[in-house]
């Protein structure tokens, strides 16, 4: 018995060889902290959506099942080492399947197969355990967004993996906008599984062990599309990670969204690409030979470090763990089992390293990264590589106020002095000074930092009565009723006819 399910898919393959693979053989080596696994069910209130299969029009608040893999303590009492099949138990639950009995699961989903090997898979044993808890201590994150139409543990060895070297890894299905189903790659799916993303950006603030300023996005296949998107609303994103992203194979769908700005991608990217597709199977599948060498938004970036690798080895599929488990071998180009299993390590190691590099600033990595594969020690048959480096962007009074925020407030003088001599061309106008001064003073928990702004518009503003007049409006609002008339005199010192100024020395007398 299948279940017959018609859907785009980006990257089209046939499918004709069985494969034979394990975990243990994929030998991704593990980092020195044991894993954890959660997973649970959010919803969005702020959407509706609709359960395809019960045939009816009721409608419920969006469901997000939510995946997260997490540094851990193992609990002797109730940890338990989970399976294969632990993990095919969740995706039958975001396909809409809950309660398929398990000796259909293999005959049931298009993308599995009834076959011994894939039997075999269901009872390895992986390296995440439930019921454990978080290690104490903050760690960086990533926000995995799934290929096409996709579960949100599509790439369970990968985030194991990473996990397993202190990040905490967090997803949720590729899912449609009314349904499960999306639409066939449109730039309406692209925005809801972006929305996803960003619900999964805020879900991440109830976990005090993830450090949020070091987040990074990932994705693999139609989630690169997303993701790219994404990146282009966010300025808290410290990296970008794309497993074959279809932002290299569908460049048009991308400039469709009303959020594309490229002046917005100014995130370090890397993108791992698979290898040339054959002249024989660009021909019967129609694909059009530009998908082996353009790559227009990797072009196009001016203000992000990017990266862009191939791996010869790996076709489309091979970039998630279910493919190199689940999926049957396409002779016509693909590679050995044990070649595809061995670049899915290589892969899963260069992204780490990239991660490494970009949130945790590791010396290592960055190496890593900045090298050629030939230097790292990879034959050029194997991986090959391409990389340009940002250009300097105007830098204006958004992008120090950013630096201010993060330093909250202080220190201001030091910092101007030291963005001013890199960025001569900045200019940070009186009135902006004078306004977000007034905002934070204003604000109880900020007078200090209000105080602060002032000091550096007058530093750059030295005979400005507006701004000696507005730190005494700080003071006063502080009740510090002597810097406030020390400040109100030297406003009148400079523009005797402030009658604000006049009428405030008055009431302070």
């Amino acid at each position: 018995m299948r279940l017959i399910i018609l859907s785009t898919i980006l990257l089209f393959q046939v499918w004709t060889v069985k494969g034979q693979t394990s975990l243990k053989a994929i030998n991704l080596n593990k980092g020195k902290y044991e894993i954890g696994f959660r997973h649970y069910t959010e919803t969005d209130s702020t959407r509706t959506y609709r359960i395809h299969n019960e045939f009816n029009n009721q409608v419920i608040n969006r469901p997000i099942s939510i995946s997260i893999w997490y540094p851990t303590k193992i609990e002797k009492n109730n940890s338990q080492q989970l399976t294969v099949l632990d993990y095919l138990e969740v995706l039958k639950e975001e396909e809409e399947w809950k309660n398929l009995p398990n000796y259909f699961l293999l005959d049931w989903f298009p993308y599995l197969s009834n076959t011994p090997e894939n039997k075999a898979h269901l009872s390895e044993k992986v390296d995440a355990f439930s019921n454990s808890t978080f290690l104490d201590g903050k760690f960086p994150v990533i926000v995995y967004a799934p290929s096409y139409q996709s579960s949100s543990i599509e790439n369970f060895a990968l985030f194991e993996y990473l996990a397993s070297n202190g990040f905490i890894v967090i997803s949720s299905p590729s899912r449609g906008t009314d349904t499960r189903w999306l639409e066939g790659g449109t730039t309406k799916d692209i925005e809801t599984q972006s929305r996803d993303i960003q619900f999964l950006l805020k879900e991440i603030y109830k976990y005090k062990n993830i450090d949020l300023n070091k987040i990074a996005l990932m994705g693999f296949s139609f989630g690169g599309l997303s993701n790219t998107i994404t990146i282009m609303k966010h300025k808290n994103i410290s990296a970008i990670v794309s497993l074959d992203g279809t932002e290299r194979y569908n460049y048009g769908v991308l400039k469709k969204s009303p959020y594309f700005d490229l002046d917005k991608f100014n995130t370090p990217y890397i993108h791992f690409a698979q290898k040339e597709i054959p002249e024989e199977v660009l021909t019967s599948d129609k694909i059009s030979a530009e998908l082996n060498y353009k790559f227009q938004l990797y072009d196009s970036l001016q203000y992000s470090n990017a990266y862009s690798y191939r791996f010869h080895d790996l076709s489309h599929s091979y970039f998630s763990t279910f493919g190199i488990l689940f999926a049957n071998r396409d002779k016509r180009q693909d590679k050995s089992d044990a070649k595809i299993m061995a670049s899915y390590r290589l892969l899963s190691e260069h992204t780490l390293q990239f991660l490494n590099a970009t949130l945790k600033n590791d010396k290592y990595a960055r190496k890593f990264i900045e090298n050629s594969p030939e230097n790292n020690g990879f034959a050029k048959d194997l991986i090959s590589k391409k990389m340009k480096q940002a250009n300097t962007r105007k830098f204006d009074y958004k992008d120090f106020n950013d630096l201010a925020f993060t330093q909250d407030y202080q220190d201001l003088i030091p910092l101007y002095k030291r963005i001013i001599s890199k960025y001569p061309e900045l200019e940070l106008q009186e009135g902006m000074l004078n306004t977000l001064g007034l905002r934070l003073s204003f604000n109880p928990k900020k007078i200090k930092q209000g105080v602060n702004v002032f000091l550096l518009a007058l530093h750059i503003y030295p005979k400005s009565a507006n701004l000696y007049d507005s730190l005494a409006e700080a003071y006063l609002h502080n009740k510090d009723f002597k810097n406030a008339i020390f400040n109100y005199k030297k406003s009148l010192e400079l523009n005797p006819e402030n009658q604000n100024a006049i009428d405030r020395l008055k009431q302070l007398k």
